[in-house]
């Protein structure tokens, strides 16, 4: 059975929620830049954290 860390998936949850929240549709910009690059390589960090576990519990 595959399994992933919880925790992982929490975080990529709010991070992506949180990145949807702050892009701004019209302008094609995000509110604050620095802290949407933080928060995205976080957001990737997570991801592959989920898919490197997955493919780990899957062997």
């Amino acid at each position: 059975m595959n399994s992933m860390n919880p925790i992982w998936a929490i975080v990529a949850i709010i991070l992506g929620v949180t990145l949807y929240k702050q892009f701004d549709f019209q302008t094609f910009q995000f509110e604050n830049t620095p802290l949407a690059i933080i928060y995205l390589i976080t957001f990737m960090a997570s991801v592959f954290f989920l898919i490197k576990g997955w493919k780990q519990s899957a062997k």
